[in-house]
């Protein structure tokens, strides 16, 4: 490809990679547009269905506390949330005080709470340890959790380094059984997505950056996006595969 080309591109990218750089919360300005079925499930009507019979409440990971604000809203109970990356804690912490939510900043994997604390924890999006989640879990206690699973999977072809976080579905799912939890709930789905066009995809892949291990849109990885936008590219705009699952599991009473 000419200097000239790769320069274009370069500029056209430019303000997608610069809009990345300011984002903050987790919620994105771009969005895919599933061009399958949606999800067999309904993660934001079960998580609230299950606050409403539930005292005590914990939402790992939860960003800015977009969504968990509005799972608890009108709640009234004792709710707290955790997020680790010191951008977004204090955003969380600001939106979810008059909520009535406190927030915690820790990992995930290491959660800084004592035995049977929880009647139920929600996870949406944010790696867990099944042991430690367990842990936390009060008798008759309940952990919901959606993950995203062979998502952008064609990504590997054009960049093999690529993070491969394994089969965490059935990992998770051994896990929780491991640790006396019985799960009732366990589907994936995974259908075609498109973005608009590629400034959109790297913009999403700017603020994933565990995705591509040092991602570098507009020097040594430009060719590969280029390659990946003529492949993918179809009337529907870049298509990719748009993958998650959800499972939730129960602890004995």
């Amino acid at each position: 490809m000419a200097p000239k080309t790769l320069a274009e591109a370069r500029e056209r990218l430019r303000p997608y990679v610069k809009k990345a750089k300011g984002f903050t919360g987790w919620m994105a300005y771009v969005h895919s547009r599933r061009l399958g079925p949606e999800r067999p499930w309904d993660y934001m009507a079960r998580a609230k269905k299950l606050v409403a019979a539930a005292s005590v409440i914990l939402d790992i990971g939860t960003g800015g506390g977009e969504r968990f604000g509005e799972i608890i809203a009108g709640y009234g109970k004792r709710s707290v949330a955790t997020e680790e990356w010191e951008v977004n804690a204090p955003i969380a912490a600001t939106h979810l005080r008059p909520l009535g939510a406190d927030t915690v900043r820790c990992q995930s994997l290491h959660l800084p709470f004592t035995r049977a604390s929880f009647d139920l924890v929600l996870d949406r999006h944010e790696e867990l340890d099944p042991a430690e989640v367990t842990r936390i879990l009060r008798p008759g206690a309940t952990v919901l959790t959606q993950q995203v699973w062979q998502h952008w999977r064609e990504l590997s072809r054009f960049f093999p380094r690529r993070s491969n976080y394994g089969d965490h579905f059935h990992l998770y799912q051994e896990g929780f059984r491991a640790a006396g939890l019985a799960v009732v709930d366990a589907r994936t789905s995974v259908v075609p997505a498109a973005y608009e066009g590629l400034g959109d995809f790297v913009y999403m892949l700017c603020i994933a950056p565990w995705e591509i291990p040092g991602f570098d849109p507009l020097g040594a990885d430009l060719e590969a996006l280029l390659d990946l936008e003529r492949e993918l590219t179809t009337t529907d705009g870049l298509v990719l595969s748009d993958g998650s699952y959800v499972i939730e599991a129960r602890k004995p009473a």
